[in-house]
């Protein structure tokens, strides 16, 4: 055997930094301390090799007999694994005797690390190996790299996620750093739209060959030009370099290994999984991918070969991984089948989720809402009907969505012209929307049509819809002794209603709220003690919770601060519970109210800037607009003159800068911002 002792590693030289990976490191150290073998899992590009070979680099004084790298890729033959092995440590051929036996031989008593580079497609054969030679060897430890599990007991495995993107509206994350650092390198004087840089990193997903691959592509395009170009993400990132990144010289070369590596029962699933434009579950993968060719779908085998992403039972795809199974599936003629199914899927989810939105399981159907989004919007854009578009009305309506809402359904009011009850609905839907965005003229040509159509049809709860919305405009324009009027007659129209609808609720806090502005906060909380018992009855938690910000208001109007809060913090909890940031913004500014009513101008400040967060943050309306919201020009200036102009800002200021999710933990606790 060769003496190893005059080298102790092979581990190569870093030509550029490592971006990002510092917890990853630190836990991938505590796990080769604790196991013999720890694998690097994660999708193609995601960086598993870079992280393997700085663990190697930084482990070099830990292990006494050196750390060895394998690189695995481009040998074929899983039975000279153990030959490939071999020579790195120096070891001569022994023809006479197994590989697996010499190595456990001369690893026996070694403290060493052994790296074993790309083991995807020779899993079998790596895993043979290892399980021959580890137990005999126990100071050594194996670090692999794979797309998949070894599958050895004792096996310790690291899934390596791509780098952080930046949140909504911000600039920076690991990904843009990434991006920054290759770009300035590579031209020195380049100019970078730092907007453009974040659209690029989540149009790649902060993976980090994806990020490099389309910096190169700097040396002739400009940033701009880089982020129009990448909707053909594999178009463009292939090339653009003299020297290759190793094996993975394009993305394409990259995700078609691991495309190369999967059975033709996978391959198929994933060409077909890739209409999903976000998080899925298994009965949307069997209601979008079985049939009679694929009766079983091997989603857990796609997740240990890196190709889905799984949390808990929900999976996804990466955009480059889906975009590689799209072309799959066009090539198998199989796009317009499977994308009508996927429509057809979401169709029956939306109706089911429709039906049962006036009752007890209103946040499961909040959760799925906001996983399906993606999903839902795909769709949407395959829709010329009604059918999807009004079926999904307390997403617009209800969870905040309204400038989604309304550009779907302006458009297929505008190309379907025909009366229907479809369109009536439509109508109806379109005017609640246009109201919370501050159209008013738009709410009263959409909700006067559904009107004339709805009583035409002998829809007594379209016709409540639209008077309703009514209502609610004559609260915008400030006329109470209208709305009074037309919420009672919403409500009366509900009340001859063949069956129950949860527009009944809404039209009874629509009637309380004009109520309020008439002054007549008594008459205002008899109506919202029936809609609350209503709302209970059913398990009902939504409109509930409109009630109680109504209710926030009425108790303002009478004086009783305590309850005032009290509904406030109520219906600021179920708003944010149930993801609905237009009421979770309406219910922050009661807060504020109710702080400058105190005397607390410093806390009311403080809200009001959360709440103007909450309004911008969200992609809300402008703040105020919806007829339901308190003023916040009063609230403004009852806190200006109690904390004093400096005071207010710097409050108004740490509002908007605090995590929302803290803000509304400590604004639903009777004392969480007491010390504000």
């Amino acid at each position: 055997m060769a003496d190893t002792r005059t080298r102790r590693d092979n581990v190569p030289a870093e030509t550029s930094s490592l971006v990002g990976r510092d917890a990853e490191l630190d836990r991938l150290a505590v796990l080769i301390g604790q196991s013999p073998l720890v694998t690097l899992t994660g999708v193609a590009g995601v960086g598993k090799t870079r992280l393997a070979i700085r663990t190697a680099d930084r482990l070099r004084d830990t292990f006494t007999d050196g750390v060895w790298v394998v690189e695995l890729s481009a040998e074929q033959n899983g039975d000279l694994v153990g030959h490939d092995i071999a020579a790195v440590l120096g070891l001569r051929e022994q023809a006479a005797r197994p590989q697996a036996e010499v190595l456990a031989d001369f690893l026996a008593d070694k403290n060493l690390l052994l790296v074993l580079d790309t083991c995807d497609h020779l899993i079998d054969a790596c895993a043979a190996l290892l399980g021959q030679i580890l137990d005999d060897a126990p100071r050594a430890r194996v670090l692999a790299t794979s797309r998949q599990p070894l599958g050895l007991p004792g096996e310790r495995l690291m899934r390596v996620e791509p780098l952080s993107l930046p949140g909504p509206g911000a600039t920076a994350s690991e990904a843009v750093r990434l991006f920054n650092e290759r770009a300035h390198a590579l031209v020195p004087d380049v100019t970078l739209d730092p907007h453009e840089v974040a659209r690029i990193c989540h149009l790649l997903d902060g993976i980090p060959l994806a990020i490099e691959l389309a910096v190169r592509r700097l040396r002739a395009l400009s940033v701009q030009q880089v982020a129009e170009r990448l909707d053909d993400r594999f178009t463009l990132l292939v090339g653009g370099s003299r020297t290759p990144l190793g094996r993975h010289q394009t993305m394409r070369t990259a995700v078609g290994w691991s495309h190369e590596l999967c059975t033709a029962q996978e391959r198929l699933l994933w060409a077909r999984l890739s209409v999903f434009e976000g998080w899925f579950d298994a009965d949307d993968a069997r209601g979008v991918c079985a049939d009679g060719r694929l009766p079983v779908l091997p989603l857990a085998r796609l997740v240990d070969k890196s190709i889905l992403i799984a949390d808990g039972p929900r999976y996804r795809m990466l955009g480059t991984i889906r975009d590689y199974g799209a072309e799959w599936l066009h090539r198998l003629g199989e796009e317009r089948i499977i994308l009508a199914r996927h429509y057809e899927h979401y169709l029956a989810r939306a109706r089911l989720a429709e039906a049962e939105w006036y009752g007890s399981r209103q946040p499961y159907w909040a959760d799925w809402v906001h996983r399906a989004l993606p999903d839902l919007e795909a769709a949407l854009g395959r829709d010329e009907g009604f059918d999807l578009v009004t079926a999904l009305w307390f997403v617009w309506c209800g969870l905040g969505r309204v400038r989604l809402g309304r550009v779907h359904l302006d458009r297929v009011l505008d190309r379907q012209l025909t009366p229907s009850p479809s369109r009536t609905k439509a109508l109806w839907v379109c005017a609640w929307v246009a109201i919370a965005e501050g159209d008013t003229a738009a709410a009263t040509e959409r909700a006067d049509e559904a009107y004339e159509t709805a009583m035409a049809e002998g829809d007594f709860a379209a016709a409540g819809c639209a008077r309703q919305n009514a209502a609610a405009v004559a609260i915008v324009l400030g006329d109470p002794d209208e709305a009074v009027r037309l919420g009672a007659e919403a409500v009366e129209l509900f009340e001859r209603a063949v069956h129950l609808h949860i527009g009944l609720p809404v039209a009874e806090m629509t009637l309380a709220m004009a109520h309020n502005l008439r002054g007549e906060f008594d008459p205002a909380v008899e109506v919202l003690m029936r809609q609350w018992a209503r709302c209970t009855e059913r398990g009902e938690l939504w409109a509930r919770s409109y009630g109680d910000h109504v209710r926030s208001l009425a108790e303002l109007g009478r004086g009783d601060l305590d309850a005032a809060e009290a509904y406030a913090r109520t219906a600021l909890g179920v708003k944010w519970r149930l993801g609905d940031p237009l009421g979770g913004a309406m219910a922050m500014d009661q807060l504020a109210a109710t702080a400058a009513a105190r005397g607390d101008g410093r806390r009311a400040a403080f809200l009001l800037g959360a709440a103007w967060r909450m309004w911008t943050a969200c992609d809300l309306p402008e703040p105020g607009l919806c007829p339901f919201a308190v003023p916040r020009e009063w609230t403004e200036r009852q806190a200006r003159a109690l904390a004093g102009d400096a005071v207010y800002e710097r409050a108004f200021a740490q509002g908007t800068t605090l995590e929302l999710d803290a803000i509304v933990a400590r604004a639903r606790g009777s004392a969480g911002l007491d010390h504000l």
